[in-house]
């Protein structure tokens, strides 16, 4: 059986909280695994399929003990495949094809992160093999600065300014503006980003995603079950997904895996750019944002300056509406992964349960796109198409 015929998302959940001091790691993923076996209409008792990323504190990259956490004692599948912010929707993709395979029929998926007021887990680990000649030369180069590489390559190669990545900023902050829960609620102008702080040039502080506490969970289930449920599932129509290495030090910085996850997720889906109503992009930075709009196809590479102007991503009716949450640049970036909120945020567009200032209308095809690792070395990405469904 095809997976994406097997399964359907039928339940999402995401915290509302940003700053949660009082609360451990793991209880924010029984919080989150809650919300969402709930919105389901499932309990957790439900539950015969759990994945999770390291994000997930204990043993067995944390599912182990996550599951003991959870009570989660009818498990007959489990994954911690790791993909960074990418993960969850790694996680979806793997659900999807174990129900299709018949190893689960309710499969919980969670993120949880307290990088705000916590330490957050899954960044150690024995020394990987290219540490021994890479990190000589990398000590002092922060995350960010490895993204404004990509940057400053963008705008050499094609012109790209930074008044053209502050609009895919203050796209995201007029969509924070409209979300209760979101971290920054101020509608930021051009001027205001890019007369923000310099943190490593020519990347300023509002280029940059939020750091908050917080996570999600979503619920993947075999459509016999969503037959008993009263909740309206969203189709799972296409997955692609890829990584992109350094090619032995000849690293290009104008392009993610985008390129190759998205064509494959398309393929799959039997969709085109031109059917996809909303997207959900991953945006640790405003330079992620528009490199992954090109290498999805969504306009040509070293467009994406162009495309993002005049309005082009402000829902509900921008030429392409996205993350109307207000994403990771405004509203959640928990445990430094936002693939999470992005699968949860395509569900709320697809049911016609976003925020009604943002809501796309008709909204019936959603793209979702993660990205793990670092635009400036080695990344990978997963690309996925949902779909409206009648309920």
């Amino acid at each position: 059986m095809n997976a994406n015929d097997a399964a359907v998302i039928i339940g999402a959940y995401e915290h509302p909280g940003r700053e949660l001091p009082d609360k451990s790691l793991a209880q924010i993923h029984a919080e989150v695994a809650l919300g969402a076996v709930a919105d389901a209409g499932l309990t957790l008792d439900d539950v015969d399929g759990f994945f999770c990323g390291h994000d997930a504190p204990g043993y067995g990259g944390g599912w182990v003990t996550m599951a003991e956490y959870l009570g989660l004692r009818n498990l007959t599948y489990m994954d911690s495949t790791e993909s960074g912010g990418a993960s969850p929707i790694y996680h979806v993709s793997h659900a999807a094809a174990a129900i299709a395979a018949g190893k689960c029929s309710v499969a919980l998926i969670t993120l949880a992160g307290k990088p705000r007021t916590g330490v957050q887990p899954g960044g150690g680990g024995p020394a990987r093999p290219e540490d021994a000649f890479e990190m000589a030369m990398y000590t002092g180069a922060g995350l960010v600065s490895t993204y404004a590489l990509a940057a400053q390559r963008h705008m050499y190669e094609f012109g790209t300014t930074s008044e053209q990545l502050a609009e895919i900023k203050v796209a995201a902050s007029i969509h924070a503006s409209h979300n209760p829960n979101a971290f920054l609620q101020k509608v930021m102008t051009v001027e205001d980003v890019v007369n923000s702080p310099l943190v490593a040039d020519p990347l300023h502080r509002a280029d940059c995603c939020v750091v908050t506490d917080g996570g999600g969970a979503v619920v993947v289930v075999s459509r016999e079950v969503a037959r008993t449920l009263k909740r309206q599932p969203v189709r799972i129509m296409g997955q692609g997904e890829a990584g992109k290495l350094t090619n032995g030090g000849r690293v290009d910085l104008t392009y993610t895996p985008a390129v190759w996850s998205g064509p494959r997720a398309f393929q799959q889906a039997g969709v085109s750019v031109q059917d996809v109503d909303y997207v959900s992009v991953y945006d640790s930075f405003t330079i992620t944002v528009l490199e992954i709009l090109e290498d999805l196809g969504f306009c040509e590479k070293g467009q994406g300056g162009r495309f993002v102007m005049d309005g082009a991503l402000v829902a509900p009716h921008g030429r392409l509406p996205f993350n109307t949450d207000g994403g990771g640049l405004a509203n959640n970036h928990p445990a430094h992964r936002g693939g999470i909120t992005k699968i949860i945020e395509a569900v709320r567009q697809l049911r016609g349960e976003a925020n009604p200032g943002v809501q796309v209308p008709d909204c019936e095809i959603a793209l979702v796109h993660g990205n793990g690792g670092d635009l400036g070395t080695r990344m990978r990405a997963a690309t996925m198409i949902l779909g409206r469904e009648s309920a």
